[in-house]
């Protein structure tokens, strides 16, 4: 029984890190009105944290990107072939800590970095985004 009792101490040391929380596609925004898109309180919360989420990664723009578009669906075509294009709510990119090989745009993936929102702008290519992961890597699910 002593030993059981003084070992009590060093049980919380034991536990596993806490895993990142997972977002879904669904829980990325709140509604959409005339004013556009409004982010979730959950997306809002979890902004600067490292999450997970399930889904698909569309055709690069280049081979030798350090991001691309994570996307609910497959999608055989990058979402942003028209230049007029609205930001779709089933998307995010997803910006790679350390480069990756692409996979197929129908094999699924879970992402997991740390969740990012609002409008930005990659200096380096231009390409805007409204909720992106950072140091980001990928796993096929």
């Amino acid at each position: 029984m002593l030993c059981a009792l003084a070992a009590l101490p060093i049980l919380p040391l034991a536990r596993p890190a806490l895993a990142a929380e997972t977002l879904g596609f669904g829980e990325l925004y709140k509604s959409f009105g005339v004013l556009g898109l409004e982010f979730s309180d959950k997306v809002k919360r979890l902004t600067g944290q490292e999450i997970t989420i399930k889904g698909f990664m569309a055709p690069p723009l280049k081979a030798e990107a350090n991001f691309f578009v994570l996307t609910e669906i497959p999608m055989s075509l990058c979402p942003f072939c028209s230049s007029d294009a609205d930001w779709p709510d089933n998307i995010l990119v997803v910006y790679l800590a350390r480069k990756q090989t692409f996979v197929q745009f129908n094999a699924p993936i879970e992402a997991q970095g740390i969740l990012e929102y609002g409008s930005w702008t990659d200096p380096d290519t231009g390409f805007v985004s409204q909720l992106r992961l950072r140091e980001a890597a990928f796993d096929t699910a």
